[in-house]
């Protein structure tokens, strides 16, 4: 692809690079960003999205913009909040965060907010939040105590995986399931084919 079309995902995301391979796309570099995404006083889980996103997308901005061979490139971020009315749920990072995560979702519904970020080629700054409403099944016991053992809680929004064995306690699902995932597929091509980026480049080759 031209330079033009190089595209720079400022997350070291697993899931988020998987999603992008499964729409055709490959990251030409990864910049997770180290920021700071403890919640401000009050503020809403959607609009935390909105912000961790854009803070990370024009972190690495900063990092890239004295680095000419990353000149023309777009730079796409995402942050993926899970919450309870407005109780935001953290990245479990301990057992009993995830514990915790589990008790407060069994039986019911939550909403996923992403917020995508994309920084163009000419420095523009492109924003969406997409939120996807989930309900849990009322999880007993043994599924608590045997996602915990499984450890695929560590480091995810509201202590699950939708495309892993979590994916068994959703009754319900409203909205995108990629949203879930880590980066909601349609928007973001939306959002990168509005600005130029060509997402069909590689599609004969697959």
């Amino acid at each position: 692809m031209a330079l033009k079309h190089k595209l720079i995902l400022a997350s070291g995301s697993p899931r988020r690079v998987d999603l992008l391979h499964q729409a055709g796309i490959e990251a030409a570099r990864l910049m997770p960003m180290d920021i700071d995404e403890a919640p401000k006083k009050s503020e809403h889980p959607r609009s935390l999205a909105r912000r961790l996103s854009t803070e990370k997308a024009e972190a690495a901005f900063a990092a890239l913009k004295s680095d000419v061979a990353w000149q023309g490139s777009y730079i796409l971020a995402a942050d993926t909040v899970v919450a309870v009315g407005r109780r935001i749920l953290p990245k479990a990072e301990f057992v009993d965060e995830a514990s915790s995560a589990l008790h407060l979702l069994s039986g019911r519904s939550h909403v996923v907010y992403t917020g995508v970020c994309l920084v163009t080629p000419d420095r523009k700054l492109r924003q969406k939040v997409i939120e996807t409403k989930v309900r849990f099944k009322r999880l007993s016991a043994r599924d608590i105590d045997m996602y915990l053992a499984s450890g695929q809680w560590r480091g995810k929004a509201g202590a699950y995986g939708i495309q892993g064995l979590a994916g068994s306690f959703v009754q319900k699902l409203i909205g995108s399931y990629t949203n879930v995932v880590g980066l909601p597929l349609y928007e973001t091509m939306l959002l990168l084919a509005g600005e130029g980026f060509d997402v069909h480049a590689t599609w004969q080759e697959g």
